[in-house]
């Protein structure tokens, strides 16, 4: 266990192969919260299957054109959590978010259930006050409550457009959704259906000078790409339309990324943990200034 500031981690395999400075610019984390999963649980193993299967990867991607250096980015290792109890490691998560901005940092979250987005965005938008951000994802996560609790997986996509106010959010790929919920926030976010890229196209011309946060749920793949996740949804994009989604968006101010729902116990393949590995290199370049 090493301690960073006054938050506590503990040391994992690392990121393909990442700088040993803590001072780099860019910092990869993981955050195993499994608390509020509703169906398959196991989602605080994704953070250990995307750093194992990095080491299959180049550190190029042709997608980008872009080398990932490796002085540029540093793997704190995992958050410990204090487990049982959501509101206490919700904090601690904004703590460790906030410290890594606080020193003029940017990050890489990996997760972990997709509820530890609401805690990335609340410490994000405090340093970036007209903040956008954009979900790629199966499911809305758009309930006022779920499972009997305002936090949790299925909801904080709802905590999130309170914190951003209406029209901030962009949903894309989404495919699964409550009927109410979708009554109920008409107008709060703008959500586009099914597809990734093609709405991706759409959109960008508001993203121009904005700064943007990027929430990718690893279930917006369909479960022939990647089925090592919690909640599985048919009829979902190819790992290609995800890759290239985010290639797509280099140049854009991307100011913090998360990967959530990687359960790798359901896929004996090893297939989502490898996609994971490369949306956690291309996340990482699209953080870093588009210096070819």
């Amino acid at each position: 266990m090493t301690q960073h500031s006054n938050t506590e981690w503990v040391r994992s395999d690392k990121f393909l192969w990442c700088s040993r400075d803590p001072l780099a610019p860019y910092i990869v984390f993981g955050i195993p919260l499994d608390e509020t999963t509703s169906f398959r649980p196991g989602t605080r193993f994704g953070p250990l299957a995307a750093r194992e299967s990095s080491m299959a990867l180049e550190q190029f991607s042709l997608r980008q054109q872009r080398t990932l250096v490796q002085d540029n980015y540093y793997d704190a290792g995992d958050l410990i959590l204090p487990m049982g109890n959501v509101e206490n490691a919700l904090k601690v998560i904004e703590t460790a978010a906030t410290e890594i901005l606080d020193k003029g940092q940017k990050f890489m979250a990996i997760g972990g259930e997709h509820l530890i987005t609401y805690p990335l965005v609340k410490s994000v938008i405090e340093k970036y006050p007209d903040l956008i951000v954009i979900q790629f994802d199966a499911h809305a996560d758009l309930r006022s409550r779920f499972t009997g609790t305002a936090f949790s997986h299925g909801t904080v996509m709802r905590r999130v457009i309170e914190l951003l106010g209406p029209g901030r959010l962009y949903q894309l790929g989404i495919r699964s959704a409550d009927e109410e919920e979708i009554k109920e926030t008409a107008g709060l976010s703008k959500v586009f259906f099914y597809e990734v890229f093609e709405p991706l196209k759409k959109i960008m011309p508001e993203l121009r000078g904005k700064p943007v946060y990027l929430s990718i749920d690893i279930d917006v793949v369909d479960p022939a790409f990647a089925p090592g996740t919690g909640v599985p949804e048919p009829g979902g994009i190819t790992s290609q339309e995800l890759l290239n989604a985010l290639a797509y968006l280099s140049g854009t101010n991307i100011v913090g990324v998360d990967l959530v729902e990687v359960a790798p116990a359901y896929d004996s393949t090893g297939q989502t943990g490898l996609l994971a590995a490369a949306v956690v290199r291309e996340s990482l370049l699209l953080l870093t200034p588009n210096e070819r």
